[in-house]
């Protein structure tokens, strides 16, 4: 019998690969899995304006324009929200490392007492539980897990998707039931402000 927690598999769009260079986030979503189900009729999906100009590198990566975020809540008022959807849950994301970087760097510029969640990752999961396999990206290991690529690609939601998806094949794959058996494999962070 599993023993898991609920988890909350997000994903964020940005502005460009580095917070600490002034990129921003221009797009967060999160998928809840309750139970072993991914909740995908209560995901969480929100643009999110930058209060900058979008490079065009980025614009060919996530198809996210200036004009589709000039009126977006800016990340002071999404951020709260997406850590209430998240309450009571476990972050995953894939590539954890990246997407919790934004999380913190947006955290401290607008509230540094916030405090973020444990985030478990699923390319070091992956890592783990295929240490044979060269490449751990998302399109490969959900080709590696027959999980259908989506037809947007590369947009918070469709990722999140894709990732949630992933997590669940992994943890049958590895035979995981308690979550310090996960933490062990995924590369168990604790953020703290």
């Amino acid at each position: 019998m599993s023993t898991l927690p609920h988890f909350t598999v997000f994903d964020v769009e940005t502005t460009g690969l580095d917070p600490r260079k002034g990129d921003r986030i221009i797009e967060i979503a999160g998928v809840r899995i309750e139970d072993g189900v991914i909740m995908e009729s209560t995901a969480f999906v929100k643009l999110v304006n930058p209060e900058r100009s979008i490079p065009w590198e980025a614009k060919q990566v996530n198809k996210i324009a200036d004009e589709d975020v000039l009126t977006a809540p800016t990340i002071d008022q999404v951020l709260p929200q997406f850590l209430e959807f998240a309450q009571g849950s476990i972050l995953v994301a894939h590539n954890c490392d990246f997407d919790i970087g934004f999380l913190m760097n947006e955290k401290d510029l607008c509230w540094g007492y916030i405090d973020i969640p444990e985030c478990l990752c699923t390319m070091q999961l992956s890592k783990s539980l295929f240490p044979h396999e060269f490449r751990h990206n998302l399109d490969v290991l959900s080709a590696r897990l027959h999980i259908a690529m989506p037809q947007h690609r590369h947009r918070a939601l469709p990722d999140v998707l894709m990732t949630a998806q992933a997590l669940l094949n992994m943890i049958d794959a590895g035979n995981i039931t308690t979550i310090e058996q996960l933490r062990k494999l995924a590369g168990k962070q604790r953020l703290v402000a």
